[in-house]
């Protein structure tokens, strides 16, 4: 089935979070689902928040660290598509994205990598000299992603770990050098990488048996379904653990402030309301019921970077006006 460049999806064709229109950058947005930045942007920028405890950020290392991320977010997802283009083809859930029905070519798909590759490592270079040397393997790890379903099921992981790289480069972006103590961004960065598997874990489920027959691998086409949600919820409940680990480090610094409980309880929050989102998100998919996976998929996960975010954000703010005060 091909639609024309300008000719809009019939209903029902869309697979979600998708603009209408039909001119090429409403086709771009479309063709790397550009509202789904809404799951890692808000890690990156509590990396920012996390450092500026130790450096303060200009507005415009915040503006670079947000073309950064955007551009690598799109150079992944459109490299992703061109590179699983034959399989979306195959496939009647993904049949209907840009390359497989004709609203993109390979070229132009090709070219919008290509820019938006450049324009991350130019971005890298803006902020420091660290994030410049460091961005060709961040670029790498990010783009291996769309092989690795050709060779393991833990691809999920992979993913896990490539959007790990915001909340990292987002605290590198400002400070130039690693947290101390060194694991607060290791134990931040588990806790994106098993919060993204576990996820990525469930949207596989809707297609295991379609990787099953393609030879594609998956963790649901290899151990089932019923067996798949079971490791991601076990590695959803180490995202909330890795959460309480990295606040109860007092990643902003407030301890010894006086006035400072508010701030550290925000914090809390934070993770709290992530953990409660998450039992909800597994309350939504069931191995016999898949019908409420978009909105677990979507719907929840855009909810807890963003809570999880605005608590760290509100924390960091009272922080900063608490810091007149140091005993």
């Amino acid at each position: 089935m091909s639609t024309p460049a300008g000719v809009p999806l019939p209903p029902g064709a869309r697979d979600g979070q998708t603009f209408d229109g039909t001119s090429l950058l409403v086709r771009l947005a479309n063709f790397v689902k550009l509202p789904h930045t809404v799951f890692g942007l808000p890690f990156a920028l509590v990396g920012v928040c996390f450092a500026s405890a130790v450096v303060s950020p200009s507005w415009r290392v915040i503006g670079w660290v947000l073309v950064a991320f955007t551009a690598a977010r799109f150079a992944g997802m459109g490299f992703n598509r061109i590179v699983d283009r034959d399989v979306d083809a195959m496939n009647p859930r993904t049949a209907m994205r840009e390359i497989p029905r004709g609203a993109l070519t390979v070229a132009q798909a090709t070219i919008a990598v290509a820019v938006m590759s450049a324009l991350f490592v130019f971005a890298s270079w803006q902020l420091n000299t660290l994030c410049l040397w460091l961005s060709p393997i961040a670029l790498l790890w990010v783009l291996g992603y769309s092989y690795t379903k050709r060779f393991t099921r833990w691809s999920h992981l992979w993913l896990g770990l490539g959007l790990s790289i915001s909340p990292v480069g987002g605290y590198l972006a400002v400070t130039g050098a690693w947290s101390d103590p060194w694991w607060l961004l290791c134990a931040l960065s588990l806790a994106v990488v098993s919060w993204t598997g576990g996820f990525d874990i469930l949207y596989a489920l809707q297609d295991a048996e379609f990787d099953r027959r393609q030879g594609l691998h998956s963790l649901p086409s290899a151990i089932g379904v019923s067996r798949a949600i079971a490791v991601a919820r076990t590695l959803h409940v180490c995202t909330v653990v890795c959460l309480a680990v990295v606040v109860a480090a007092d990643p902003l610094q407030l301890s010894g402030r006086d006035g400072a409980e508010f701030a550290q309880l925000t914090l809390w929050a934070g993770v709290a309301f992530a953990a409660m989102l998450l039992v909800w998100e597994h309350r939504l998919v069931k191995a016999d019921d898949l019908n409420k996976l978009d909105a677990a998929f979507f719907t929840m996960n855009g909810i807890i970077s963003m809570v999880f975010f605005v608590c760290v954000l509100a924390a960091t703010l009272m922080g900063r006006s608490l810091a007149p005060v140091l005993t």
